[in-house]
């Protein structure tokens, strides 16, 4: 299994190819939906890791496959300006997935 990225930004896309990870560089929506069906349609890839930035870009397709998808994993990651994130994030994200309030 591999890790392949979904990145906004040149500076992450290069930073992860200096430690090995294939990935690509998007901006748009479509570009974005579509890098998203070709990292799921590949059975090597076990990890797909994607910028912030492009998660809100389409949400309800990044949390779609989260939730329905047993393979591969999707992580958010920060870009080179940080995380975009608030405080309460992953409770959010608890909250929102299973119906618990922490």
């Amino acid at each position: 299994m591999r890790f392949y990225l979904i990145s906004d930004n040149i500076d992450t896309y290069v930073g992860m190819r200096l430690a090995g990870i294939e990935g690509t560089v998007v901006h748009s929506d479509g570009e974005v939906r579509e890098a998203l069906k070709g990292a799921m349609d590949d059975k090597e890839i076990g990890i797909v890791l994607i910028t912030e930035k492009l998660v809100s870009i389409c949400p309800d397709l990044v949390y779609d496959l989260k939730l329905n998808r047993r393979r591969p994993l999707i992580v958010e990651i920060p870009d080179r300006h940080g995380s975009g994130r608030s405080k309460d994030s992953i409770t959010r994200y608890v909250r929102e997935a299973i119906g618990v309030k922490i």
